[in-house]
């Protein structure tokens, strides 16, 4: 077990991360002139622990954190806020896309940079909230009674400082319509050492707590991975999975299967398998619906249904993120699946 002292690991595990080609260049045979432009674009953050989990250049852990100059490519998709969050955002920092939930951004930093990042165009760019950036979020919350749930993303709200997250929390849990609170994070897999007993002392204060965990590689639920899940669950905090499917990364049943039955075994439910989201800078790790469809197909043949997670893909319109299957509809004049309920 880990205790945060004033120099906590895991901030030193970020301050020692490879951020510029000519680092990486000394992990890899690389070529540092194809890399700078890109990371120069989209900022490139690899903390020593993740690292520690590549094994070449080109595996599967390695493809979703080194840039790619196929991130220039101005061909395939081509916006950077394709599901208009800037525009659904009533005051700065939150996003009211949903009738009866929102989006509070609090960090625009993460312990490693996802090259498919669906806010790709904030990695490492946009600032971190404040206190004074918390009470406007807070009162235009308090004034819709709509709002029954909260969500703190970012960027990673672990990354927080635990005082500065438990003032956040504590002030939303305070707001009588807001019934539960979810964090999205990666930290529990890309720096588990932020698990801290300090940290899980305060999330457990505010239950009901879901925190929903992205793994995309049954490689990254190492032993200190699984036992940051341990800390957590053992706290009474509902965690779920919210993997996103990547050409050469995830996508073939074999992978998935290994991943989900490594997630159960971890108390961690697979919640969503997600379908890319059509980002500028990420169609090279697009996968055709077809092969989605037949990957789920596989995982519903070969395990339990508690490790089946929804296949789902946002779209532009729609409130909630749609089931992928093979019919397509139309709701409220925009084509959908054959589901047209949000999930």
């Amino acid at each position: 077990m880990r205790k945060e002292g004033k120099s906590a690991p895991w901030q030193k595990m970020l301050g020692d991360s490879v951020v510029s080609a000519e680092m990486l260049g000394q992990w890899f045979d690389i070529s540092t002139e194809a890399l700078a432009p890109v990371i120069r674009r989209y900022p490139m953050r690899i903390n020593p622990y993740f690292l520690s989990l590549l094994r070449q250049s080109s595996d599967p852990i390695a493809r979703q954190v080194i840039p790619d100059p196929r991130e220039l490519d101005e061909n395939g998709f081509t916006q950077e806020d394709p599901f208009f969050e800037t525009q659904r955002s009533p005051v700065p920092y939150l996003v009211h896309r949903y009738p009866d939930r929102v989006l509070f951004l609090v960090s625009g930093q993460c312990a490693v940079y996802c090259r498919y990042c669906m806010r790709k165009r904030n990695a490492g760019l946009k600032k971190t909230v404040g206190p004074l950036d918390v009470e406007p979020v807070e009162a235009y919350i308090r004034s819709t009674p709509a709002i029954r749930e909260v969500i703190l993303s970012g960027g990673d709200p672990l990354l927080l400082q635990d005082d500065f997250l438990n003032d956040i929390l504590s002030r939303l849990k305070s707001v009588s319509h807001v019934g539960r609170l979810r964090i999205h994070t990666r930290v529990p897999c890309v720096l588990p050492q932020r698990i801290t007993i300090s940290l899980v002392d305060i999330l457990q204060r505010f239950a009901p707590l879901y925190i929903n965990i992205q793994f995309n590689h049954p490689d990254e639920l190492t032993g200190e991975a699984a036992n940051a899940c341990a800390m957590l669950a053992d706290a009474g905090i509902v965690l779920g999975s919210q993997t996103v499917l990547l050409k050469g990364v995830n996508d073939d049943p074999d992978t998935l299967a290994a991943l989900m039955e490594k997630l159960l075994a971890c108390r961690v439910r697979p919640y969503y398998l997600h379908h890319p989201d059509p980002v500028k800078g990420t169609a090279h790790f697009n996968v055709p619906v077809e092969k989605g469809l037949h990957i789920m197909e596989n995982l519903r043949q070969r395990i339990s249904g508690i490790g089946i997670p929804h296949y789902v893909r946002d779209h532009q319109g729609i409130s909630g993120k749609m089931p992928v299957s093979a019919k397509p509809c139309v709701q409220n004049g925009n084509r959908a699946f054959d589901d047209c309920q949000g999930l």
